[in-house]
Protein backbone atom coordinates (compact mmCIF):
# COMPACT_ATOMS: atom_id res chain seq x y z
CA UNK A 1 0.00 0.00 0.00
CA UNK A 2 1.53 3.27 -1.32
CA UNK A 3 0.17 6.68 -0.89
CA UNK A 4 0.23 9.59 1.58
CA UNK A 5 -2.23 10.05 4.32
CA UNK A 6 -4.08 13.08 4.61
CA UNK A 7 -6.12 14.66 8.14
CA UNK A 8 -9.11 16.35 7.12
CA UNK A 9 -11.98 17.46 9.07
CA UNK A 10 -10.73 15.32 12.02
CA UNK A 11 -10.56 12.01 9.78
CA UNK A 12 -7.63 10.42 8.58
CA UNK A 13 -6.73 8.86 5.39
CA UNK A 14 -4.76 7.36 2.51
CA UNK A 15 -4.36 9.22 -0.91
CA UNK A 16 -3.32 6.88 -3.23
CA UNK A 17 -2.53 9.37 -6.24
CA UNK A 18 -1.38 12.33 -4.60
CA UNK A 19 -0.95 14.14 -8.03
CA UNK A 20 -4.83 14.33 -8.17
CA UNK A 21 -6.99 17.25 -7.93
CA UNK A 22 -8.95 15.91 -4.75
CA UNK A 23 -5.46 15.75 -2.73
CA UNK A 24 -4.48 19.32 -4.25
CA UNK A 25 -7.36 20.69 -2.53
CA UNK A 26 -6.46 19.09 0.81
CA UNK A 27 -2.63 21.09 0.88
CA UNK A 28 -2.59 24.10 2.45
CA UNK A 29 -0.38 27.58 0.91
CA UNK A 30 2.54 28.03 3.00
CA UNK A 31 3.46 32.10 3.75
CA UNK A 32 6.91 33.77 4.80
CA UNK A 33 6.00 35.93 7.82
CA UNK A 34 8.79 38.31 9.46
CA UNK A 35 8.66 37.22 12.61
CA UNK A 36 9.47 40.50 14.55
CA UNK A 37 6.77 42.26 13.03
CA UNK A 38 4.43 39.13 12.39
CA UNK A 39 4.12 40.31 8.92
CA UNK A 40 3.17 38.14 5.95
CA UNK A 41 5.47 39.01 3.17
CA UNK A 42 2.98 39.07 -0.13
CA UNK A 43 5.51 40.81 -2.54
CA UNK A 44 9.51 41.18 -3.33
CA UNK A 45 9.19 45.25 -2.65
CA UNK A 46 8.33 43.94 1.66
CA UNK A 47 10.70 41.43 1.36
CA UNK A 48 13.63 43.40 0.01
CA UNK A 49 12.78 45.99 2.49
CA UNK A 50 12.51 43.39 5.59
CA UNK A 51 16.12 42.10 4.28
CA UNK A 52 17.97 45.09 3.85
CA UNK A 53 17.19 46.12 7.34
CA UNK A 54 19.27 42.91 8.03
CA UNK A 55 22.48 44.24 6.02
CA UNK A 56 21.31 41.62 3.12
CA UNK A 57 22.18 43.32 -0.59
CA UNK A 58 20.58 42.93 -3.55
CA UNK A 59 22.41 40.95 -6.36
CA UNK A 60 21.70 41.65 -9.65
CA UNK A 61 23.91 39.24 -11.86
CA UNK A 62 20.94 37.14 -13.22
CA UNK A 63 18.09 38.88 -15.05
CA UNK A 64 16.05 35.75 -14.67
CA UNK A 65 16.44 35.90 -10.56
CA UNK A 66 15.81 38.26 -7.62
CA UNK A 67 19.00 37.51 -5.75
CA UNK A 68 19.78 38.91 -2.78
CA UNK A 69 23.10 38.65 -0.69
CA UNK A 70 24.92 39.09 2.66
CA UNK A 71 28.43 40.72 2.77
CA UNK A 72 29.12 39.00 5.88
CA UNK A 73 28.54 35.07 4.55
CA UNK A 74 28.95 33.68 1.81
CA UNK A 75 24.98 33.04 1.40
CA UNK A 76 22.92 33.98 -1.57
CA UNK A 77 19.21 33.70 -1.96
CA UNK A 78 17.63 33.20 -5.19
CA UNK A 79 14.36 33.41 -6.23
CA UNK A 80 12.03 33.21 -9.45
CA UNK A 81 11.84 36.52 -10.86
CA UNK A 82 7.44 36.40 -10.84
CA UNK A 83 6.63 36.78 -6.78
CA UNK A 84 3.75 34.65 -7.83
CA UNK A 85 5.98 31.17 -8.50
CA UNK A 86 7.66 31.13 -4.86
CA UNK A 87 7.16 28.46 -3.35
CA UNK A 88 8.01 27.33 0.21
CA UNK A 89 11.05 25.83 -0.60
CA UNK A 90 12.34 28.87 -1.28
CA UNK A 91 10.70 30.69 1.62
CA UNK A 92 13.02 27.65 4.29
CA UNK A 93 15.85 29.05 1.77
CA UNK A 94 15.28 32.45 3.30
CA UNK A 95 14.23 31.56 7.01
CA UNK A 96 17.48 29.08 7.15
CA UNK A 97 19.83 32.00 5.94
CA UNK A 98 17.78 34.30 8.65
CA UNK A 99 17.52 32.02 11.77
CA UNK A 100 14.67 33.73 14.13
CA UNK A 101 14.35 36.43 11.18
CA UNK A 102 11.16 34.66 9.56
CA UNK A 103 9.56 31.49 9.32
CA UNK A 104 7.19 30.09 7.32
CA UNK A 105 3.22 28.96 8.25
CA UNK A 106 -0.51 27.75 6.94
CA UNK A 107 -1.77 29.94 5.44
CA UNK A 108 -4.99 30.23 6.89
Amino acid sequence: MSGVWVFKNGVVRLVENPGSDSFQGSIRRKVLVHCATNEVVTSYDALERILSSYGWERYYDDPDLFQFHKRSTVHLISLPKDFNRLKSMHMYDIVVKNRNVFEVRDMS
